[in-house]
């Protein structure tokens, strides 16, 4: 389920600030972009975001700004740079050479003349950043709960239409059934007409006919998938595959309709309840 989080928090130096995303995926998949300092709390980072978060692609980004000026990048390896102006100083008298103003800035392009220092996360420090993280996480799923919220509304109202379409069924049974008789009646005076007609094979064609375009059972099964459904909406936790599999128990018994439907006006209602499924089927995805 879509959803977004974002966090701040005041260090002594910088503050932090802490966004993530989700987008909807079937399994947890988690990206981070950390700055260096918090390289070393990543896995520790993933599995909080774990323990909170079940499903979804998940984008999370520490971005941090500089409190007064910032601090300088490295710092200047005094005895390196001495040993290297006094040995290069000695090797130009040697040779003969003035000591050019610009041994300096050829004495800082040796190696190891700046030192860099890595700094150290304090204890401290990342109290107040799991917080913060734990702050964004809980903004994520605030945010994740009013969307479902919607959502639930959406789907309960598709699975309603197509119940509701499912009621509508009844109204064309009759002129179904009639239809259906009409046609049986004619074939049978036309077998009358015939000679040599196998009594027990016509019983078993008769029959086989009949539960052929019985939409009895389906009608029945339908009615509780989409119950079921329901239900299923009011469960507490994930869901979202359950109400997967339900939609497609669902699926089955309306396309079983369609194919025993044999009248126009049935057709009809069984394409309006695929469309209704079809976009439940969709938003399901978005389900944890």
């Amino acid at each position: 389920m879509t959803g977004y989080g974002k966090a701040e928090c005041l260090l002594a130096d910088k503050k932090l600030t802490i966004e993530i995303k989700s987008l909807n995926s079937k399994q947890l998949d988690t990206n981070i972009r950390l700055p260096n300092l918090y390289k070393e709390k990543e896995l520790v980072i993933r599995q909080l975001i774990a323990s909170v978060l079940e499903r979804g692609k998940i984008e999370c980004a520490f971005y941090y700004d500089q409190n007064g000026e910032t601090l300088p990048a490295g710092m200047i390896n005094e005895p390196v740079v001495k040993a290297y102006y006094q040995q290069l100083y000695r090797i130009s008298g040697e040779l003969g050479l003035a000591a050019s103003t610009e041994l300096l800035s050829t004495v800082m392009r040796m190696p190891d003349t700046i030192r860099t220092e890595k700094p150290e996360l304090e204890e401290k420090d990342w109290e107040m950043v799991s917080d913060a993280l734990k702050q964004a996480l809980e903004s994520l799923n605030t945010f994740r709960s009013q969307e479902g919220r919607s959502l639930e509304n959406d789907l309960r109202q598709r699975v309603e239409a197509i119940t509701g379409k499912l009621e509508q069924v009844a109204i064309y049974e009759k002129e179904r059934i009639e239809q259906v008789r009409e046609r049986i009646g004619k074939q049978l005076e036309e077998l009358r007409m015939k000679e040599g007609v196998d009594e027990n094979r016509f019983e078993q064609e008769l029959i086989y006919y009949i539960e052929k375009l019985d939409i009895s059972e389906e009608k029945v099964r339908l009615a509780n998938h989409c119950q079921y459904f329901l239900e299923t909406l009011e469960d507490q936790g994930s869901t979202g595959k359950k109400l997967g599999f339900i939609s497609q128990e669902m699926g089955r018994e309306i396309n079983t309709l369609g194919s025993k439907a044999n009248h126009h006006e049935l057709q009809k209602l069984v394409v309006e309840m695929k469309d209704e499924l079809e976009r439940i089927k969709e938003q399901v995805l978005n389900v944890l």
